[in-house]
């Protein structure tokens, strides 16, 4: 897709927007592009309201605020994650394989990754996500 505008100097621009991949959501640096293009383009003789700023500043700390909360809450679900991963060590667990096949084993370590804990079930590393049952280990027979 192609898009026509007319740049400051009156001619016209073409822009193949083909290849652009849409973000979900707007960022902080995203914020401060669209506020520092808006100083840089307001009229001097109109300059932007008072009221106008410190809303926009407002709206700032609010989305700076937010995102330190989601980067507290990802890493205490990761935390709360792993404590019980860890719980889980020397427990038969039945866990899904990246194919969808269920493995059942008994849990020898945990490790902490940037994603979430994996389990290694006879050597194997499967996600804590895929975890659909934990039972305690069958009791080996004294020899």
């Amino acid at each position: 897709m192609q898009v026509n505008s007319v740049n400051s100097l009156g001619a016209a621009a073409t822009a193949d927007t083909s290849n652009r991949i849409p973000q979900k959501a707007l960022g902080q640096n995203d914020f401060l592009k669209l506020l520092t293009v808006q100083l840089q383009q307001q009229d001097p003789m109109k300059p932007m309201d008072d009221t106008q700023s410190i809303a926009q500043m407002a709206q700032f700390s609010s989305l700076q605020q937010t995102t330190e909360l989601n980067k507290s809450f990802q890493a205490m679900r990761l935390d709360t994650q792993l404590a019980s991963a860890g719980s889980l060590l020397g427990r038969q667990v039945t866990v899904v394989n990246p194919s969808g096949a269920a493995v059942t084993g008994i849990v020898d370590s945990v490790e902490q990754t940037e994603t979430g804990p994996l389990l290694s079930i006879n050597g194997t590393a499967y996600s804590y996500e895929g975890l659909m049952r934990v039972s305690q280990a069958p009791v080996q027979p004294a020899a």
